[in-house]
């Protein structure tokens, strides 16, 4: 847009500031209002055709302008919003040069945006998740427009690479598509590969800690389920506390690991000091053993064994048998003096 500047030997000084002051006053309190009622009073409406109106297109009057249509056309989209509101006349209403009651300059940001993309679907939705968050759309769209410009500050500085996480977080929630891609991405970068294994096992064991203490049971090594003691179930609770007091940016790992190995240890104390569970512990981990090695044997099969039939097999076979004899002389030995 091209300004006539008036020389200060055209008019006092005096009336040149005061000439300032009233349109900085004026647009202070409209703000760009004031710009989309020469839009509004200036540009005919869609439908209407050059003789029926001294208006002209946006076109021609971007061309007056000296800037381009589509900013036009965005005051004009704006305008034609509120007056749909009821904020200010339709345009068929306005007349070139016509003055109007202005809304106040807050008002403003909400019909106008000063992107182009926001017509979109996709700038609606990037809209409406700005005024949800509390800021203007136009920020929000503006960053869109720009993923280079994000993408600096986000590798230049930890607060927006911290807003940038969070926000993905949030967004992976509903999002499977994006859930699945950076998962892709995670496996396919070792060091990001590791690190999830680490905080993955570090959060296990603190489940671990948190489970006893909030229900009391303790799952022993044969994986029998049974009260905690007292005390062990202190210690947990006492381990829990420390970790939950960690500052959200401290790393647990060492917490989780110490908490961890402490109370497996503690299970296996209890264990070993109760005679009743420590018979039922014992006798827990001979029937899984059994039924594992049952198991392994039922899935040996022998239909043609004869294409691939060597002698050691035969041997071990056979050591497999007397062990099995051996072990079932022992517990019928065991039984007979109880009978």
């Amino acid at each position: 847009m091209t300004l006539a500047i008036e020389s200060p030997s055209d008019a006092p000084a005096s009336e040149l500031v005061a000439r300032d002051a009233r349109e900085f006053g004026a647009y202070a309190r409209t703000g760009g209002w004031a710009f989309g009622l020469k839009v509004a009073r200036s540009v005919r409406p869609g439908g209407q055709i050059a003789g029926e109106t001294p208006k002209v297109s946006a076109k021609e009057f971007a061309e007056l302008a000296d800037c381009s249509p589509e900013r036009v056309m965005r005051y004009y989209k704006a305008w034609d919003r509120a007056a749909d509101d009821g904020l200010v006349p339709h345009f068929e209403e306005l007349a070139p040069g016509q003055e109007v009651e202005l809304p106040d300059a807050d008002v403003w940001s909400a019909y106008y945006v000063a992107r182009s993309s926001a017509g979109s679907e996709r700038g609606t939705a990037i809209a409406e998740a700005a005024e949800a968050e509390g800021i203007r759309p136009t920020k929000a769209l503006e960053v869109a427009e720009n993923p280079t410009a994000l993408r600096a500050a986000i590798l230049a500085d930890p607060c927006t690479a911290r807003a940038a996480r969070a926000a993905l977080l949030d967004r992976l929630r509903e999002d499977p598509e994006l859930q699945t891609e950076l998962a892709r991405d995670v496996v396919r970068t070792d060091d990001l590969k590791k690190a999830v294994a680490s905080e993955s096992r570090s959060a296990d064991r603190i489940g671990y800690v948190r489970q006893i203490a909030e229900s009391g049971l303790i799952k022993t090594p044969a994986g029998q389920t049974v009260d905690a003691p007292v005390e062990l179930r202190e210690e947990a609770e006492r381990h829990l506390s420390l970790i939950d007091e960690l500052d959200e940016g401290e790393d647990a790992a060492e917490w989780a690991t110490e908490a961890y190995g402490t109370l497996k240890g503690l299970v296996v104390e209890a264990v070993e000091a109760d005679p009743e569970l420590r018979v039922r512990e014992r006798r827990t981990k001979f029937y899984s053993s059994l039924q594992k090695a049952t198991k392994a044997f039922e899935e040996l099969t022998f239909d043609d064994a004869q294409d691939f039939y060597e002698d050691d097999m035969v041997q071990q076979l056979e050591e497999l048998q007397q062990a099995i004899g051996s072990c079932l002389t022992a517990l019928r030995g065991t039984r007979g003096p109880r009978e």
